[in-house]
This record gives structure tokens, C-alpha cells and sequence, in this order.
């Protein structure tokens, strides 16, 4: 062996430790997927040809090793202790209120956010990664030095820029599987024949438990480190000062951590994390509160189960076993229909749950769901519900196969099967459909439409099957007298319905051509067609091929436009509508030229969280400057705006060479603008 080689191998070591740094944990790379890849080819081919240049921190050990027999237990040097928990704000005073008592100290607080994933321990002995094991009941875990090996973002050897690797550390984390990933990991299965995760968190458990590494280091698990076990030649003051040390020996710590919080802090702070959650790329269930200094901690002491010094504020479960009463069909104000599950009402997230979509035919089958099954439930935000999964063995044997209808359950038409966005969906082809018309018409008074506060689903349903409502112009005509006549439909209600009816009458023309309906076109697209042309006679005029030379609109909304248009009926309608007083406005704001900003008639994508301001802000600031903002990642995308926590559109970008600005930049250049 050369010493050319040898210097090759060590050069190649080291440049993809810190490669893999850089993108896992300071999410900053600074060369591209493919160039990583091209380099860890390289090393491996070398260490195969060169074993004794394989070390134990070789990059070369995250690709897996050869399957085990069985995983070796491992008694952990200190336990690892599960938290009390707390379901309100009086269970967190009552904990601040022992502290106080135990102590005579008012406390200073760390919140943390409480990931929903596998809790592990990973052990170094100056500086190297000899030994990781899973939680188990505490006391014993076991053995999973190989799969942790698979981890990325688990360092293999600490860094020591500032400070020098202790001669036993003993660090604690918990291996997750963001969002993105998991969906990504499910469809990948479902193609291959396999069964699903129920969620990310199980995924994480049974990828961890793999006897071949291999297989583990499919699966796309990261980590957040977040204390100590058994540590020798180093000392913390405060939990945030230990957070902060192992940061700096390359450890992925949480980014959402609050420090030198009051008791009031906290309380705040949990309501902060709520509003966070479903923004999050990864799944919380909770906020983790702890005494910040070490030497409280030790004065606190533990119980037998848990430490004295912390508490897990549980959020509302988001997830709910439940009976699948019956199964539904809904027709959309396209025609689709799609089943939806009649539930056993349940408390989910703090809301009562009553029915979930089942999306279509194929979900349907796929997931084997039939009426009467046991199912779990999961509720994510304003999200409808959806079944996880099914309990087969609680199957009793009455439950009923669903079956889609042969025609409309609404107009008995006839039902065609279409492809549409790569799922076959059942369509009544009846467009006077009943069902269909109270759909376009809920829609066409919306929030993002003409706004008529007051016309919700139940109001809507009764002026079409009264005969109030018969096209978009009748609600324009709606008098306060025969309003007040309907159920539940008092004088001042109807004067107020009235009213708000008469002020939608003003509307931009984005919002006009939005509550159309048109197939194809949502908020985005309408958006981006106002900016193009200055009257809604000008649209009514445009060709397929004008439409399409717009920057973000496809051939299938070029169409659909068009053909909206350019049908007589359509026509009519829209005549009807402005001598009903309707009033379009072309409130665009004026694009300024090209070299006014960096932004203009440029595609920009935004994602995370902003710190200065909301995302509906920014995105009317990059407007402002002639931007085309849209909410998906591509190969046209010119910039990709990334606040705190930006997800799988992050990772998009970068693997699709956008440019990636930081909030900072962002607002840099748009004051040049």
C-alpha cells in the first residue's frame, strides 16, 4: 500500500464526517447529494481493498454490517428514568409548587419539546462511539451499536473545535422519523407489497430492531440529543449549558428549546408548542419542562420511576381507537365521490370525532376497512380525519365489506371510473347533480371566494332544496323576508346574512375567478392569471396559449380556463352576476419592472417558520415586488425562502439546485427592492 492511499482514505474520512455534519446537524451543506455519494463509493472501495484502513469511525459504518443473531442486553451506568405526567396547567403548578417546597428556590425552567420517538443511549469513550442501546424497561436495553451506526446525524467520532472529548460520555436521544420521510417510507412499502407503518414512531422502533444494519440504514431515522447519562472528566452547571457543550461535539439538539423560563414562561410557552405542532417536521406529543440547574436537579433528587426535577405536559392525543359504524358516500362539487366513515363518536385532540375520510375505492381495499371494524383514528389540526389502520383481530366476524355505489346516491345517475392525479376515483357524470350544485355553491360563498359570512353548509343545503338557490346569481337575490322563514333563521340573522351578501358584492378579480370553480384553477393559479391580464374580459378573451405562456400555469388549467370560458352558458352566468350588482376589481398590486427587484416574475417557494412576520405576509411582500409565489418545490423554482424548521421542500430544493435563502437575505433583498 502507497502512501498516496493511505492519505486519500484519511483525507476521505474526514471531508465526509464533516460533509455529513454540515447536512445532519448544522443543515448547511456545501456540496450536493451526488459529489457525497461519489465520495463514499470511493472510501469504501479503498477500505475493501485496504482493510486495515478501515477504522472504527469510517463514514464506511453507517452502510450496515452483517446481520446479528439476537441483540446482547446492556445495563445502563445510570437508569433511564420515564417522566410523571401532567394533562393541564394546574398539574404543572402543582409540580412548580413541590419545587418550591422541596427547595425554598423559585425554579428556572427548560421546555423541550417531547418527540414521539425512541428513546436511546449512546455511549463514548474519549471521543469514539463504542456502544448504543435502546431505553428498554430502564434498567436494561438493548444492544444497538449497529443500527445507530446507520444513523447520519449520529456522530461516530465527537468534534473537538472548542472543547476536548471527555474520557466516558454517555449521551441520551430520541431517534425519530420526520414527517416527510415516513410517507415516503409507507409508499415505497405499499409499491413493493408491503405492510404499512401505523406511524412514525413505530416505524423508528421496528427499524432500530433489525438484526441485519442493512436494513436499517434504509430507513430514514435522525436523532435529538437531549441529557447525560454517566459522564466522566466533564461537569455542567445547567441543562442548557450541558445542551449547548454537546452541540459543540456535533449532536443534533431540538432547535425549539426554551431557556430561563418562570413558572408563567412555561405556561406560555406550551400554548407556543401547540401552535408549533402541526408545522413541525416531525411528530411531538408534548412539552418536556426540567429544572435548569444542575445542582437543583441533584438536590431534587428522583423517585423510583422518575426524576423529581421534570415533567412531561402532555398534549391531547391526536390518535383514538374507535368503531367504523358505517360507511358513506359523498359527491364533491366535481361529481367525485368519496366514502367516509360514519364513527363511534371519540375524543380526539380535544374535538369530538364522528366521521373520517376514506379518500376512495382503492384506499378502501388497500386498507381492507369494513363496517363494524375496530379502527384507529388520527386527527392532525383542521386536517379531516383519517383511518390509520384497521384491528383485525378484534374482528368479530359480522363486519360488512363496503362496496361502491353503481350510480349517484344523490341523483341515481350513472358513475364513470377516471384517472385523476394518479388514483382512479368513482364520478357521477350528472352535472346538474344535486349534490354537486350545493358543493359549487358552498364553495362559491367561501372565505377565499365572495366571503358571505353567515352561509354555512346547513343554510346552503336548505335554500337548495327549498328552490332558493337554482344558480350563482339566486344568492344574490336572496331577500331578508324569505331568509327568516327558514329553520333556525331568526329576523336579525337574516338581516345580517343580507347584509353580508350586499358588502361581497365588491370582490377582486383573483377572488372572482377562484369562486367560479373552475377545474384545474384553485387560489394560486387565479392568482397568478390576475396578474397577467387586467380585466376579466381580457381572460375571457385568451387562448389556450396565452393562458399557458403564464409563469406556473399548466396545460390542464390552460385549458380548463378556456374552456370555462368559452362555453355560452358560462357566459351567461357571468353577465347575470354583474347586472346583479357584482363588482370585480383588479386590486393587483403594480409589478415593478425587472431590474427594480431580484424577485420579479420569479417562482418562490416558502417554507418554516418565519420569525418577523407570517407566512400570508411574506408572501404578500414578495407579491408586492412581482414574485410568483407558489406552495410546491420544482425544477422552475428560482428561490426557496426557508424559516425555522423547514421540512421535505428544503430538502427538495437542495437536491434540485434552487437557491435557498434564509430569512434574513430574504428581507435584505426585498429592502434593495
Amino acid at each position: 500500500m502507497n502512501e498516496g492511499i493511505q492519505k486519500e482514505a484519511l483525507s476521505l474520512q474526514r471531508s465526509l464526517t464533516e460533509h455529513s455534519y454540515r447536512y445532519h446537524v448544522l443543515d448547511d451543506p456545501i456540496i450536493s447529494d451526488a459529489e457525497y455519494d461519489g465520495m463514499l463509493k470511493r472510501l469504501m472501495e479503498i477500505e475493501e481493498e485496504f482493510p486495515e484502513l478501515s477504522v472504527p469511525d469510517s463514514p464506511t459504518k453507517r452502510v450496515g454490517a452483517p446481520p446479528l443473531e439476537s441483540f446482547e442486553k446492556a445495563v445502563h451506568s445510570v437508569p433511564m428514568l420515564s417522566l410523571d405526567n401532567a394533562f393541564n396547567d394546574q398539574d404543572v403548578l402543582e409540580f412548580h409548587k413541590r419545587i418550591l417546597r422541596l427547595t425554598g428556590q423559585e425554579g428556572i425552567y427548560i421546555a423541550e419539546p417531547k418527540l414521539d420517538g425512541v428513546a436511546v443511549e449512546l455511549r463514548y469513550e474519549n471521543g469514539t462511539l463504542v456502544r448504543a442501546a435502546t431505553r428498554g424497561d430502564g434498567v436494561t436495553g438493548e444492544v444497538i451499536t449497529q443500527n445507530a451506526r446507520t444513523i447520519r446525524s449520529v456522530p461516530l467520532k465527537l468534534k473537538e473545535d472548542k472543547l476536548k472529548a471527555p474520557a466516558l460520555l454517555e449521551v441520551r436521544g430520541e431517534v425519530i422519523i420526520r414527517k416527510s420521510d415516513f410517507e415516503k417510507l409507507n409508499q415505497t412499502r405499499l409499491e413493493n407489497g408491503e405492510s404499512i407503518f401505523a406511524n412514525p414512531r413505530n416505524a423508528a422502533a421496528g427499524s432500530l430492531r433489525q438484526l441485519d444494519s442493512k436494513a436499517t440504514a434504509k430507513r430514514p431515522l435522525d436523532i435529538f440529543v437531549y441529557g447525560t447519562g454517566l459522564v466522566k472528566g466533564l461537569e455542567f452547571k445547567s441543562h442548557s449549558a450541558m445542551l449547548e457543550i454537546l452541540q459543540g461535539f456535533g449532536f443534533p439538539v431540538n432547535p425549539n428549546i426554551g431557556t430561563g423560563l418562570s413558572i408563567a414562561g412555561i405556561l406560555s410557552a406550551y400554548k407556543e408548542f401547540e401552535a408549533l405542532r402541526e408545522g413541525l417536521p416531525y411528530e411531538i406529543d408534548g412539552m418536556v419542562i426540567k429544572v435548569d440547574d444542575i445542582a437543583l436537579q441533584r438536590q431534587l433528587g428522583e423517585k423510583i420511576k422518575s426524576p423529581r426535577w421534570a415533567v412531561a405536559y402532555k398534549f391531547s392525543a391526536q390518535e383514538k381507537t374507535t368503531t367504523i359504524k358505517d360507511i358513506v358516500v359523498q359527491v364533491g362539487r366535481t361529481g367525485v365521490l368519496t366514502p367516509v366513515a360514519i364513527l363511534e363518536p371519540v375524543n380526539i385532540g380535544g374535538a369530538m370525532v364522528s366521521r373520517a375520510t376514506l379518500h376512495n375505492e382503492d384506499e378502501i381495499r388497500r386498507k381492507d376497512i369494513r363496517i363494524g371494524d375496530k379502527a384507529l383514528v388520527k386527527r392532525a389540526g383542521d386536517v379531516i380525519p383519517k383511518i390509520v389502520k384497521i384491528f383485525e383481530t378484534e374482528r368479530k366476524g359480522t363486519e360488512i365489506p363496503f362496496e361502491m355505489p353503481l350510480q349517484c346516491p344523490v341523483c341515481m345517475s350513472r358513475i364513470e371510473k377516471l384517472k385523476l392525479d394518479r388514483s382512479w376515483v368513482n364520478k357521477c357524470v350528472n352535472a346538474s347533480c344535486q349534490a354537486q350544485f350545493k358543493e359549487r355553491i358552498r364553495h362559491f360563498v367561501s372565505k377565499k371566494a365572495f366571503d358571505m359570512e353567515g352561509l354555512g353548509r346547513k343554510i346552503v343545503d336548505q335554500l337548495v332544496e327549498e328552490g332558493m338557490i337554482r344558480s350563482f346569481v339566486d344568492v344574490f337575490t336572496l331577500e331578508k323576508e324569505k331568509l327568516s322563514g327558514l329553520e333556525r333563521q331568526a329576523e336579525k340573522s337574516a338581516a345580517n346574512l343580507t347584509e353580508a351578501i350586499e358588502k361581497s358584492k365588491k370582490i377582486s378579480l383573483p377572488r372572482f375567478l377562484y369562486a367560479l370553480g373552475i377545474q384545474h384553477t384553485g387560489e394560486n393559479s387565479a392568482k397568478l392569471i390576475s396578474q397577467q391580464f387586467s380585466s376579466l374580459d381580457d381572460i375571457m378573451a385568451a387562448s389556450v396559449t396565452d393562458l399557458e405562456s403564464i409563469h406556473g400555469i399548466g396545460p390542464e388549467t390552460a385549458s380548463a380556463v378556456h374552456g370555462f370560458f368559452s362555453n355560452a352558458e358560462n357566459q351567461a352566468v357571468i353577465r347575470q352576476l354583474l347586472e346583479a350588482g357584482v363588482e370585480i376589481q383588479n386590486d393587483r398590486p403594480q409589478s415593478p419592472e425587472p431590474l427594480d427587484s431580484p424577485f420579479y416574475q420569479k417562482r418562490v417557494v416558502l417554507t418554516g417558520t418565519l420569525a418577523a412576520m407570517a407566512r400570508s405576509e411574506a408572501q404578500a411582500m414578495l407579491e408586492a415586488t412581482g414574485a410568483v409565489v407558489t406552495s410546491s418545490v420544482s425544477a422552475k423554482t428560482d428561490f426557496l425562502i426557508a424559516g425555522a424548521d423547514a421540512g421535505s421542500k428544503l430538502d427538495k430544493a437542495r437536491k434540485a439546485g434552487v437557491r435557498i435563502l434564509d430569512e434574513t437575505e430574504f428581507l435584505a433583498m426585498v429592502r434593495q427592492s
